[in-house]
């Protein structure tokens, strides 16, 4: 499955992670909404430790209305949240890191049983470290976060948006 890279961003500070974040999230509502109900697209954030991605997500919980504080989930691999947005409508973000899941057999199955948790809540999924499973979900969007400087993290980083492309992809969200 092809994904077309659809924009890129420098991202100058946390900060600014977590403004993309809040972005991403009414973006993916959005391709909830406009095709019919249901769950949005899971998003899986792909880049080295240190690069942004649970930052990023908070910046995502933060649109979805939930005010508890989000954390890496990687020794309890998933975290469930619920929230409310401005007009009082429900929300919900799986978290799930698949980090510590060395085996792809192991990373599908907890990534299947998010994925049918998520589709029951109706939920936003965020996927840190989806190159542990064997192959990326063909109708997932894609986030990968690269640092200015490996050696300084507080130097920016990089965020690029792919999303499933060819026939039936999604095409640019507006």
């Amino acid at each position: 499955m092809n994904r077309t890279p659809l924009q890129r961003w420098q991202l100058a500070d946390a900060a600014a992670t977590r403004a993309l974040g809040r972005q991403l999230a009414g973006r993916l509502l959005a391709v909830r909404i406009s095709g019919g109900g249901g769950s949005p697209p899971a998003l899986l954030l792909q880049g080295d430790l240190g690069a942004g991605k649970t930052c990023l997500v908070q910046g995502i919980a933060a649109a979805l209305g939930i005010s508890e504080p989000i954390t890496s989930p990687t020794f309890a691999l998933a975290q469930h949240y619920g929230g409310a947005l401005a007009d009082g409508t429900a929300t919900a973000l799986v978290h799930l890191d698949l980090y510590r899941l060395e085996q792809p057999a192991a990373a599908e199955e907890l990534f299947a049983q998010e994925e049918e948790a998520a589709a029951e809540l109706g939920a936003l999924l965020a996927v840190e470290w989806p190159g542990r499973l064997s192959a990326l979900p063909p109708e997932a969007w894609l986030l990968e976060l690269e640092l200015a400087d490996p050696a300084d993290p507080e130097a920016g980083r990089t965020a690029t948006l792919h999303t499933p492309g060819g026939p039936g992809g999604l095409s640019e969200p507006d």
